[in-house]
């Protein structure tokens, strides 16, 4: 877990993040309809009586019926929470909500957390079996060894349904796929290889039963704990679990252990290998210092004592991350998805070996795009899969539900062929589409200019920027304000400019420009100097004099005045009659672009077309290719009316200027959204698949749909970003949180990259 000290800038934003309403980091929300008396009598009393009885005549209705194949319970007790320690049950329920949210993510699983208040092991055996009927799987995170051993042991012997303390399983999973894809890289055989092992916690007796399932001789396997070696006699802080490791052997410390071992795995304390004892290990040496946050030796010193040493770690800003989610999530999806009783040896070992494998497959793109590289191929540098790779869901849950099959413990069987196609469109399209972004933003930051430079949001938003590597950014603003600001927030100003719009020594030259320009629409010199003591047209100034590459306006009760010191200094685009704002709407990972949502009250067919071609092109700046849909109240002809023939006329103006373009209409909203239906009555239309960018026929249909999405739906959501505009220019809400403005700020430098280009 990464260090974090109460009341720093990331403590603080950690606890406004979870403190937002909805407060935590998961809700229940609703999967039927209950707004009418139907509803409700199928939803409750009396419909209801009739999956009851049909569960009771067959048990394992339960999974058609009800919610139990897709829900896992998250059980802790608090004992041994991250780098934490023992904190007790209400303590560690962020982690364990945290631990559904990535369940949810990754897997679209759903779960519960539970916290139990107590260490009895007996009670916490007795608990979770009482509430078998209700989950699907059960989920052990957080609880302190040995205990941890023996109340996993009795759960899985005593409950059908699968059981899994991640704490031990997961560890081990993903370590084995790196040891295995290790020695092979190195050329060395598993069944000859040594391997230490410092710690003898959960995480750590697991791994090496792990890597005895893996084909390594337990014999070729030392464990280290705080004491010393375990091995074979020894008595002192003894348990039979350690017991079934201990060997016979010489040395008695981890650096007696360590001369001449092929592979090194750490799962204890901090600094506890040097680099004499690295240097002293065989050739080619795999070194797993997984200790977080900081490992048993420093990256940098293992590479430095050994050249040809493979390194690995838990931490994400170094290659080879061993992370446990490449395995909870994909491992517990296989298994319900077959309703497997339990998670089995065999299972475990397909996960393993189905990691191993994908980390040998070309990587795709939009992985590199991810994490912001050019290339990642196989090697010493890249032995497991990226968190991130999407490609994990496809291989690990069809290899452990192929696994399940196959050792008996399923009680469905599925088509791998065809259970692997289904994974593929679970999750939608999105997976992180503002990562795409600000990975592109990182390739080549750009000066960006925000110009509300003394809120609290905006200032932070500064700051975390350039701990991303995002921008150049410049706060506009009171000095003097700014920096007490920051010195309150415990945000350091570092690499961040301040300018004051009142004092700066550029603002009688950009007024001249401002003069210039708008001399014979009203404009007197002396009221160009004086807008541009507003830090909106001073911003707007700067990029149009190329001082600056993007500009950040904040929003008040009006987008159209906002907008004004843009359209003014800066104007549209050339070519380009129209500027739109665009609001990116994320619903269950279904990423869909609204637009207009903010600027234009009138619409006719030209302009409609044009916002349609500009948000098509921002939608492509997101890697996203547009399937454009113009909305109406009518249906393709269904509703003859002057506006339904304007929204028809703006389709065919815009496949007139992109005849490549995905775009038809006129269309209602849940016909552009549905691809039961856009297969069925609508399988004519040239959309073929759901939208991805709705152009509506008014502001007022606009901003309705978005808003409704994010209150009724809690969609997440981008914008507004501005199109057609000659420079990037994009509005913060009110309201908005940090990152909310650093990815629009993101945006802002990808825009001008193109600009650039």
């Amino acid at each position: 877990m990464p260090s974090v000290t109460h009341g720093s800038a990331i403590g603080r934003e950690s606890l406004e993040y979870h403190e937002r309403a909805p407060h935590g980091k998961l809700q229940i929300v609703p999967t039927k309809p209950c707004s009418t008396q139907r509803d409700l009598s199928l939803a409750y009393t009396p419909g209801v009586a009739e999956p009851c009885l049909a569960i009771h005549a067959n048990p394992d209705d339960v999974y058609r019926y009800t919610a139990k194949g897709n829900l896992v319970a998250v059980v802790s007790n608090g004992t041994a929470v991250l780098g934490l320690g023992n904190i007790g049950a209400a303590a560690g329920k962020p982690v364990m909500e945290g631990k559904g949210l990535l369940f949810k993510r990754f897997a679209d699983i759903d779960s519960i957390d539970i916290e139990l208040a107590t260490e009895d092991a007996d009670k916490i055996i007795e608990a979770v079996k009482l509430m078998e009927p209700t989950f699907g799987g059960i989920n052990l995170e957080d609880i302190k060894a040995p205990e941890c051993f023996y109340i996993e042991e009795r759960l899985r012997a005593e409950m059908n349904i699968p059981v899994m303390h991640d704490d031990q399983h997961g560890t081990a999973i993903i370590s084995g796929a790196a040891l295995l894809n290790a020695l092979e890289i190195a050329g060395k055989d598993k069944t000859k290889a040594r391997i230490v092992i410092n710690g003898a916690g959960a995480s750590a007796l697991a791994s090496a039963r792990f890597y005895v399932l893996l084909g390594v001789p337990r014999q070729n396997i030392t464990v280290c704990d705080s004491k010393g070696v375990v091995y074979a006699g020894r008595t002192a802080g003894m348990n039979r679990y350690k017991e079934e490791f201990a060997v016979e052997t010489k040395a008695r410390t981890l650096a007696e252990a360590l001369v001449g071992a092929d592979a090194f795995v750490g799962l204890s304390a901090a600094n506890c290998v040097t680099q004499d004892m690295v240097r002293s290990m065989n050739h080619d040496p795999l070194i797993m210092a997984m200790a977080n946050p900081d490992p048993e030796i420093p990256y940098e010193e293992a590479r430095s004592a050994r050249p040809d040493a493979i390194v690995a770690t838990g931490r994400s800003d170094y290659p080879n991350q061993v992370n446990n989610v490449l395995g909870f999530p994909f491992i517990f999806r296989g298994a319900l998805d077959v309703r497997a009783r339990q998670i089995n040896e065999d299972m475990k070992v397909a996960a393993a070996r189905a990691l191993a494998e994908l980390a040998r497959q070309d990587v795709p793109e939009e992985v590199l795009r991810a994490y912001g590289l050019t290339e990642l191929s196989f090697g010493r540098d890249y032995l497991i899969p990226k968190p991130l790779d999407p490609r994990v869901l496809l291989w690990v849950s069809p290899a452990v539900a192929g696994a399940a099959m196959k050792s008996g413990v399923a009680r469905v069987t599925v088509d791998l062929d065809e259970y692997r196609e289904s994974l593929d469109t679970r999750l939608g399209q999105s997976r992180e589409i503002m990562r795409v972004v600000v990975n592109k933003a990182r390739n080549a930051p750009k000066r960006i200019v925000l110009a509300n430079g003394e809120a609290d949001n905006v200032v932070r938003a500064a700051h975390q920027i350039v701990e991303d590597g995002i921008a150049k950014p410049v706060l506009l603003g009171d000095p003097n304000t700014i920096r007490e600001k920051a010195e309150h927030l415990h945000v350091a100003l570092d690499d961040i400019e301040i300018v004051d719009p009142a004092t700066a020594a550029g603002r009688d030259e950009y007024a001249k420009r401002l003069f210039d320009q708008r001399a014979r629409k009203g404009m007197t010199l002396g009221g160009a100097r004086q807008l541009l003591r507003n830090a909106g047209y001073y911003g707007a100034a700067m990029v149009n004099a190329g001082d600056a590459d993007g500009l950040i306006l904040s929003a008040g009760l009006d987008y159209r005045e906002a907008m004004r010191p843009a359209l003014r200094v800066i104007g549209r685009a050339p070519g380009v009659s129209t500027a739109a704002g665009v609001y990116l709407v994320t619903l269950k990972n279904r990423p869909i672009f609204f637009a207009d949502a903010t600027v234009n009250i009138e619409m006719d067919a030209e302009r409609m077309a044009e916002i349609a071609l500009l948000t098509a092109d921002l939608a492509r700046k997101f890697d996203i290719t547009p399937r454009v849909a113009m909305l109406s109240f009518s249906n393709f002809g269904s509703a003859r009316h002057p506006r339904s023939d304007m929204v028809r006329e703006a389709v065919a103006i815009a496949r007139r200027r992109d005849p490549r373009l995905v775009v038809d209409g006129e269309m209602q909203a849940d016909v552009a959204l549905s691809a039961e239906l856009l297969k069925g009555d609508y399988a004519f239309s040239v959309l073929g698949k759901p939208a991805n960018v709705l152009i509506f026929p008014s502001i007022e249909a606009g901003h309705i749909g978005y808003r409704l999405a994010q209150e009724l739906a809690q969609a997440d959501i981008v914008g507004p970003m501005f199109v057609g505009l000659r420079r990037p220019v994009h509005i913060v809400n009110r309201g908005d949180h940090v990152r909310d403005i650093v990815n629009l700020a993101a945006y802002a430098v990808v825009e001008a990259q193109s600009t650039a280009a």
